[in-house]
């Protein structure tokens, strides 16, 4: 008669054991989900609620929203198709001595293709919002405005290739309207990239690079190559409306065949410069040094109404349809830049401010300069990530 109570007994210990088991699997799990925020695997296959490890990949919103500052998220090759804007937001940010980093795993390829996407200036592809991430070695391809947008401080954009957007490849700018100018995107890197075949369907808008309207200062552009894009290869646009920017540096980069599309499209809409550095009258003393202008569809390196005080150093312009060179007001300083003619006519370049006779600017003929820079194109960038351009099958050096 004493069995019912010894049975209970049982069953409550047994109870007992199974609730300590399962809390130390809990427990477990856990503590392998806080180590794996150091370290989130993704993939094209990934899920939502993966562990994000390298056996159990999960979705790259998922590991941007778990991934520890500092920590990096590996992306695996292939094509990833998106509806929807990928975003880092405001506040997710990394550490000056530790960024966040969004790589590809190895040496796999990751594509991220919006296509899904409707041109729409909402639809971005990667919209990076936080400061201190170092985004390297993606494509960004098919979004239904930009490809990659900064309105983040502290980045670090490495190795992207940003293609086919339905409007500038890659642009800086503030997160929203409300956005102070205090909080614009400042001091970021973009470094080694490549943007090409970006075309909005009105033709005028979409640009290779773009650091305008809305962004702060110490931003720079840096082994980077920007062509045939439908508007121009760097846009530096200012308007009244929200005032100066702040000085950009573009260095050691390359814009050519801009205005035109790599399968012959052209609109007659589109700018179609190599660097456009300026709009609505605004002085802004941005830098532009040891950069080449290739048969861009109308100036090499234009002023655009920026009445400035720019360094203009050390630059090769070559065959632009216009004017290589286009500064027709300001105070900016020309040296040591050079301008070649050999199959497209154009016109005279204009320098108005402090140009002495380190230059050779076109005014009918060659300078003694630019036997070293016939023949065609060609670039490639370095193991290092410095942009190596030839000319005639000659290594250029500015």
């Amino acid at each position: 008669m004493e069995l019912r109570p010894l049975v209970a007994s049982l069953g409550l210990l047994a109870g007992t054991l199974a609730a300590v088991a399962s809390g130390t699997t809990a427990q477990a799990a856990t503590q392998a989900a806080t180590q794996a925020a150091t370290t989130v695997y993704v993939a094209p296959s990934g899920t939502e609620d993966a562990a994000g490890t390298l056996a159990d990949p999960t979705t790259l919103a998922s590991a941007i929203s778990r991934v520890a500052a500092g920590g990096t998220i590996y992306l695996r090759g292939g094509t990833y198709a998106y509806g929807q804007t990928v975003t880092v937001p405001q506040g997710a940010n990394g550490t000056a001595s530790a960024r966040t980093t969004i790589t590809p795993y190895a040496s796999e390829k990751p594509v991220l293709n919006f296509a899904a996407q409707s041109e729409n200036s909402s639809n971005r592809g990667l919209q990076v919002n936080g400061s201190y991430w170092h985004i390297k070695g993606i494509v960004v391809e098919h979004a239904g405005d930009n490809g990659i947008y900064i309105g983040g401080s502290n980045n670090i954009v490495e190795r992207t290739v940003t293609r086919f957007n339905r409007d500038t490849g890659l642009q800086l700018g503030r997160i929203s309207s409300s956005t102070p100018a205090s909080q614009w995107p400042a001091n970021n890197l973009i470094l080694s990239a490549e943007s090409h075949d970006n075309a909005d369907s009105d033709g005028e808008d979409a640009d290779g690079f773009a650091a305008k309207l809305t962004t702060g200062t110490g931003n720079v552009f840096r082994y980077a190559v920007s062509h045939h894009n439908i508007d121009d290869g760097w846009d530096l646009y200012t308007k009244t409306e929200t005032g100066a920017i702040g000085p950009v540096t573009v260095e050691d980069s390359l814009a050519y065949g801009n205005g035109t599309l790599s399968d012959g499209t052209v609109n007659d809409n589109g700018d179609r410069n190599g660097y456009k550095l300026g709009g609505d009258g605004i002085a802004v003393d941005h830098v532009v040094r040891r950069s080449i202008a290739f048969k861009n569809g109308h100036h090499g390196f234009t002023y655009n109404s920026n009445p400035g005080t720019m360094a203009i150093s050390s630059n090769l312009s070559v065959d632009n349809a216009e004017r290589n060179y286009s500064f027709d007001k300001g105070t900016s300083v020309f040296r040591s830049n050079t301008s070649c003619r050999f199959t497209v006519s154009g016109s005279n370049d204009k320098t108005v401010g402090n140009a002495d006779s380190s230059n050779q600017f076109w005014t009918g003929t060659n300078g003694s300069r630019c036997s070293s820079y016939s023949g065609a194109l060609g670039w490639s960038f370095a193991s290092d990530g410095k942009l190596a351009v030839t000319l005639g099958g000659k290594a250029v050096t500015l």
